[in-house]
């Protein structure tokens, strides 16, 4: 793979964006797949990883587990993080000749490394050192996350500058957003600096009275953690996701589009 411009000592240094809510259904991947694309619409080069053993992202993206031989697993075995992972980067990395960014691919092996790194020392920091390889060549790192706790989140969470929650404007997923906070908090215990975060209010149905309450409460709560943005419910999102596409690939002017264009500005104002 021919490597972005810049390099890991030079002026670019990406920002790592991870994309985590313990609750399923909340627009996870969309918002992962979708904001890498409309960043790079903006003009930055970047690169998402998917960190999920379900490969959904990869999968949205038609990078299939079963075609390629190297995935984002290759960065967690032994050696990832010292001298032999530049080659490991170049091995592991795709180009998206139609979103303009690279993809790291997912497998199932992922699951497996509850048990492959247990005696590992330093293992929930991983990631976080392995990117120093690859930082320079991208203004954004996105990380769409497992939806459970382990050694996966704990790494995404490490190595992230600020991590993006989506939560679908319902009262059931106020709970997926309490056990995140808890895992923040403990990890908050140990690392250097605190974890930033936002959260995404997702799947925002304009016509229902309970999803506006939901987000009259999150706006309560969250202050300013929580993104102006909010992302509605929008059938291309669906459409584009049965195409293996981006939704700004088949309807770049419908309303969730210009929504997550919104997120990725608000996301370079920070």
């Amino acid at each position: 793979m021919e490597a972005g411009a810049g390099s890991a000592t030079g002026a670019k240094r990406a920002r790592v964006l991870a994309v985590a809510n313990q609750k399923g259904g909340v627009g996870k991947t969309t918002t992962s797949v979708t904001l890498a694309s409309a960043l790079t619409r903006l003009g930055k080069q970047v690169m998402i990883m998917d960190l999920d053993p379900h490969a959904c992202a990869s999968v949205h993206l038609r990078y299939y587990p079963d075609d390629f031989q190297y995935s984002v697993n290759d960065i967690f075995a032994d050696g990832a993080d010292g001298p032999a992972a530049g080659e490991i980067w170049d091995r592991i990395r795709q180009h998206h000749a139609e979103q303009e960014f690279d993809v790291v691919p997912a497998t199932i092996r992922l699951a497996e490394l509850e048990v492959d790194l247990r005696n590992r020392k330093g293992k929930g920091a991983i990631l976080q050192q392995s990117l120093e390889h690859v930082r320079g060549e991208y203004d954004f790192i996105v990380l769409d996350c497992p939806p459970h706790v382990g050694i996966l989140l704990v790494n995404a969470l490490v190595a992230s500058d600020l991590l993006v929650i989506p939560i679908q404007t319902d009262f059931l997923a106020l709970h997926g957003l309490k056990l995140l906070f808890d895992t923040v908090k403990v990890l908050n215990k140990v690392l250097p600096r605190p974890i930033c975060y936002r959260v995404l209010p997702t799947l925002y149905d304009r016509r229902a009275r309970a999803c506006a309450r939901v987000l009259e409460l999150l706006s309560m709560k969250m202050r300013d953690s929580m993104f102006r943005t909010v992302i509605g419910m929008d059938t291309r999102f669906r459409e584009a996701s049965a195409q293996g596409r981006v939704i700004y690939e088949i309807a770049p002017e419908s309303r969730g589009a210009r929504e997550y264009e919104e997120l990725a500005k608000e996301i370079l104002a920070l």
